[in-house]
């Protein structure tokens, strides 16, 4: 196969990644009935699948179209402005666990330390994020204060941190059972 053939062949599964990851936003859920605004979707799936398929790049590709495509063809106002940088940077820094640790060496090990490793950090992002910026522009531009509503404190750690928490262990149990599933057809490609 060609240079050109091959990379040709690469975009084209880049383009059918971002464009399912783009779709699996609009498949969503609560986690925490208290707070049915933090939801959870598998857009993470096509990203993660990116990294395994071709390279670090490459997943990040994904994950940045798939955010373009949100903000330009379903942009929700206020909620999409705010909550999706925030996203990206939470699901960069899990999917960046995974390609550090376990990526380069795909061990049972390497996976669960990589998970583990990406969960406390996608939390931890969350939690800053939430803090240092969603809160306050959620107030001033969405007329959503949580602080008044519930409390900032109550609202960070009985949460975020839980949510998060459970959201980075979907994404990992998820991911390997995909990963398990076409393992077989990922060595073709």
């Amino acid at each position: 196969m060609s240079t050109s053939t091959k990379q040709t062949r690469n975009l084209a599964y880049i383009a059918i990644l971002s464009a399912i990851s783009f779709l699996l936003m609009y498949v969503q859920f609560p986690l925490i009935p208290a707070a049915n605004f933090l939801q959870i979707d598998f857009s993470v799936l096509p990203v993660l699948l990116a990294l395994v398929i071709f390279d670090l790049k490459s997943a990040f590709a994904v994950l940045a179209i798939r955010t373009i495509l949100k903000l330009l063809l379903n942009n929700g106002g206020a909620g999409t402005l705010i909550g999706m940088p925030m996203n990206f940077i939470a699901l960069s820094v899990f999917l960046l666990s995974l390609a550090l640790i376990w990526n380069k060496k795909r061990t049972s090990k390497n996976f669960i330390l990589a998970s583990i490793v990406g969960t406390l950090s996608l939390t931890l992002v969350m939690f800053v994020l939430n803090y240092v910026y969603a809160v306050p522009l959620y107030a001033k531009f969405a007329n959503f204060d949580i602080s008044a509503f519930i409390g900032l404190g109550k609202y960070l750690f009985a949460m975020v941190i839980p949510f998060n928490l459970l959201e980075g262990l979907i994404f990992a149990v998820a991911f390997i059972a995909l990963y398990g599933a076409l393992k077989p057809v990922l060595k073709k490609i």
